[in-house]
This record gives structure tokens, sequence and C-alpha cells, in this order.
């Protein structure tokens, strides 16, 4: 599942190249098992969705990992596979890894990736105009802020 949901997450947004890869399920497992065993992620908070025994959400938050004075915490992970879309398991998974309203959460979402957007935008966040580019994919953060979230 959580292959799956990178890719049709990215696809279109990533290189083929890297989404079809033959390591990348590798390389999404080791980051899964230092994510969930390594001591240095042990404040992180990690969800899982499950429909009749089978994963289709995952989101992992946290300490960011550069600290700022207006975030507390940053969304690192929230993948739903398509066919679940709608269904509120995102909001499900968002709600599990963040405490409540009063948090200030920051997180980067591709760009673009209007559906991804407008979600967040939905619960809260909005683009404070930071811009980045890892392996080719542009994404921007966008964030959360309590006194500034009326939801």
């Amino acid at each position: 599942m959580l292959v799956a949901s990178w890719r049709e997450t990215y696809r279109g947004t990533m290189p083929d190249r890297v989404l079809d890869d033959d390591g990348l399920v590798e390389a999404r497992e080791r980051f899964w098992t230092a994510a969930l065993v390594d001591e240095r992620y042990r404040a992180n908070r990690v969800a899982l969705a499950e429909r009749e025994g089978i994963v289709i959400g995952v989101a992992m938050a946290g300490p960011p990992e550069v600290p700022t004075a207006e975030c507390s915490a940053h969304l690192f992970v929230l993948y739903v596979l398509a066919a679940e879309h709608g269904t509120g398991v995102g909001a499900a998974l968002l709600d599990a890894v963040i405490e409540g309203n009063d948090e200030s959460v920051a997180l980067w979402v591709a760009d673009p990736n209007p559906r991804a957007q407008a979600f967040y935008r939905k619960h809260g966040f909005h683009a404070d105009g930071a811009v980045q580019s890892v392996e080719g994919v542009r994404s921007i953060r966008m964030v959360r802020i309590p006194s500034q979230h009326t939801n």
C-alpha cells in the first residue's frame, strides 16, 4: 500500500524512472523501518488506516527537523490510496497524528497537487510562500497556526 499510494500521488509529478525503479520498495522499507524503530524518531506519531485488514492509508507527524518558533509539529507523511479519497480516511489520519487544533503544524505538499492542497486548506492550512524542490518535485510549505485556524 505504501509504495502504491506513493506512486499514485507522485505519478506525473516525479519522473517515472524514480517511481518505477526496482529499488523503490526496498528504499521505502528502509525509510519506514527507520521511522518506526530508530530512537531519533521516537517522538513521531504514526497512524495506519485499514479496511478489511488491508492498509489503505498512513500518516506520520512529529517535531520539525528544523525547529521554528512558529510551528511545533511537522506532518511528514499523509498518504491514502486513491480509491479511498473522499471517504474521510485522510481527515481521520490527520486527526490521529496531530494533537488537536491547538498544535501549530507545517507540511510540504507537491505543487501542483490541487487535490491535496485543497484537502489541507479545508483543514485550516495555508501556503506560507516557502518553496523547495526535492528529487525534481516542486513543493510548497503549508502551515496551520492555531491563532489563524478557525476549523
